[in-house]
């Protein structure tokens, strides 16, 4: 017996047809963005500033060029995310010992007391986004997700398009 797969939460627009896939990463994107942004909102956090102080956790401190690469941001919003830390007081910066034109941005004592929150925020959206997947069905998403991450990357890194140079 085939399993029924379940219906969109919204109907897919035809101009969408030829992007079923790319439509439902949109919505799930969206879905998950608006629940990370509920779990977040207790500890002062907004979508996307608890992954640069996982980071900074992790790594200790770190230039904001350094925080842009691994967060694969642009400098732009990396340079308002650390400010808008930094005025919540879970950031701050200090002159780099090896390079005066830099700085490093490092986790302050009130941001270490969130990171117990933010690991338990992180494991319930888990827990929402995976709910009645099995252990296989769970690591099959992983690794069509990676997969679909990679010819993004790929797509993004490669500097010629036969599609568009196709067309011209």
């Amino acid at each position: 017996m085939a399993q029924c797969e379940p219906e969109p939460t919204v109907p897919v627009p035809a101009a969408a047809g030829g992007g079923p896939v790319s439509h439902a990463i949109f919505r799930l994107a969206r879905l998950h963005r608006m629940f990370a942004g509920q779990l977040l909102r207790r500890t002062g956090l907004h979508p996307g500033q608890e992954l640069v102080m996982m980071h900074l956790w992790e790594l200790g401190p770190q230039r904001q060029a350094d925080l842009v690469r691994l967060l694969d941001s642009d400098a732009a919003t990396m340079t308002r995310t650390v400010k808008r830390l930094e005025q919540a007081g879970f950031v701050r910066r200090r002159p780099s010992p090896t390079d005066r034109r830099a700085s490093l941005i490092e986790p302050t004592a009130a941001s270490q007391a969130l990171r117990h929150e933010v690991e338990q925020m992180w494991s319930q959206l888990e827990d929402l986004v995976t709910a009645d997947l099995s252990p296989g069905e769970r690591t099959a998403a992983l690794v069509t997700l990676e997969r679909l991450e990679h010819n993004l990357a790929q797509a993004a890194a490669d500097p010629a398009d036969p599609e568009t140079d196709a067309e011209r």
